[in-house]
């Protein structure tokens, strides 16, 4: 899979972390809802969590970029195990500075999302899988390769969390995101907003179910499936 950009609007904050403005404006959102679906901090099971979930286990991020997720996650989830993965050799860098301090953040492994058979992971190995912002700039063999591969390695009960914009029904949800759909395809026909049902479709295939389809903001969702 050729490399694709992580994000639009990213910076260097200093010789070793890059930040995507982006990343910092949704990653408290995106954090809310994982201690929500997933354990407590404590150790303790959420109000919805996975059916089947125990505290603890291995937190699988799909292209992680800058890394600012990653972090900003494990500090606030210290019970799991976070491995941050990129395909793109240059962001391996900053993927490791953000978690210098994190004890339960593994080093970054290379990983293509586009050929699940070649995940430097296990089967069933994971309790969670999370990627966001990739779905829509990168071809649409990378989402199904992330459908795959989250299939194989996900424990029975494990959830697979896809965040960004979406369309539904075979339209954008928004006149910006319309507009945003058409910009992107307009810089790579390949790339443009996905349909939730096709998402939904392929998931399946893979052996997960959508349990939650979620708003977020910024004209974005969060996609909740879980392994069965």
């Amino acid at each position: 899979m050729a490399s694709f950009p992580r994000s639009l609007d990213s910076h260097s904050a200093d010789g070793q972390k890059a930040v995507a403005a982006a990343a910092e404006r949704n990653k408290e959102p995106i954090l809310a809802v994982l201690k929500e679906l997933l354990a407590g901090s404590d150790g303790s099971s959420g109000s919805s969590a996975a059916e089947g979930s125990q505290a603890g286990g291995v937190f699988l991020e799909v292209a992680s970029g800058t890394g600012q997720h990653c972090a900003h996650f494990a500090a606030a989830l210290p019970h799991l195990t976070f491995q941050p993965t990129e395909y793109a050799e240059e962001d391996m860098g900053s993927i490791a500075a953000w978690a210098r301090d994190l004890p339960n953040v593994r080093p970054p492994l290379r990983l293509d999302a586009s050929q699940p058979d070649s995940w430097p992971l296990e089967a069933a190995s994971c309790r969670a899988v999370f990627v966001a912002n990739m779905t829509h700039i990168a071809p649409w063999a990378a989402t199904q390769g992330l459908l795959r591969g989250a299939g194989r390695v996900l424990q029975p009960g494990g959830q697979l969390f896809v965040y960004g914009p979406f369309s539904i029904d075979g339209k954008p949800t928004t006149e910006s995101n319309a507009a945003f759909d058409a910009a992107l395809r307009g810089r790579n026909p390949e790339w443009g907003l996905r349909d939730v049902a096709d998402v939904a479709a392929g998931a399946a295939a893979a052996g997960m179910r959508l349990v939650e389809r979620r708003g977020m903001p910024a004209n974005n969702f969060m996609l909740v499936f879980r392994k069965d």
